[in-house]
């Protein structure tokens, strides 16, 4: 679900972020936006139960493995496959989550702590189209969320500012007892981007 680059465009968006992330073998910088998130809420817990939503090429999944310890379970889903190794306490399915089929629904399973979303649509150039784009998959994500996890689980979505943001967080605080708006530092200053942060599902 994230945004095809080519290698070029890579080279030219590399940054401290992007070398730090090669050098600790996770395969993207979007790592250090949820490490952001945990340090400044944190999310994760030991022995949780994770599903993270769109969550090729990995780097969320490993990190949250990580944070949750062996006793714990991570659980990716994506329309493109997750290529890296993952550690025993993860796992990644293949599959579309605007479109859930029934052996989707049962590869997620459910009981969770945590929802994660870091999906992000294919973008157009224009700004416009691009947050409606992001809003629905902030909602796929919410949809999910409010499915799957258990009372007092946490959910972390990302969605681009635009015209539907203010009405998505109104739908997360009916929800969730706390909600928390969070641009991490590591975030890139020209994207729209923005995380949404529920915490202690209803």
């Amino acid at each position: 679900m994230k945004q095809r680059v080519s290698k070029s465009d890579q080279n030219r968006w590399a940054d401290h972020y992007t070398r730090k992330a090669q050098k600790e073998d996770y395969p993207a910088r979007s790592v250090y936006k949820l490490q952001e998130i945990q340090q400044k809420t944190g999310l994760l817990q030991r022995g949780d139960r994770v599903l993270d939503l769109g969550c090729s090429p990995g780097s969320w999944l490993l990190y949250a493995a990580q944070v949750i310890g062996e006793s714990g379970r991570a659980v990716g889903v994506d329309l493109k496959p997750v290529t890296v190794k993952l550690p025993p306490n993860a796992l990644a399915c293949i599959g579309d989550l605007t479109n859930l089929d029934g052996g989707l629904r049962e590869a997620m399973g459910g009981g969770y702590n945590a929802v994660l979303s870091d999906m992000a649509p294919d973008t157009t150039g224009s700004k416009n189209v691009d947050a409606v784009r992001s809003a629905g998959l902030a909602e796929a994500a919410l949809y999910i969320a409010c499915e799957r996890l258990v009372k007092g689980g946490v959910f972390a979505c990302k969605i681009f500012q635009g015209s539907d943001f203010d009405s998505f967080v109104n739908r997360v605080r009916i929800e969730f007892d706390k909600v928390k708006i969070f641009k991490p530092k590591s975030s890139r200053k020209a994207s729209k981007e923005i995380y949404v942060i529920g915490l202690g599902k209803r």
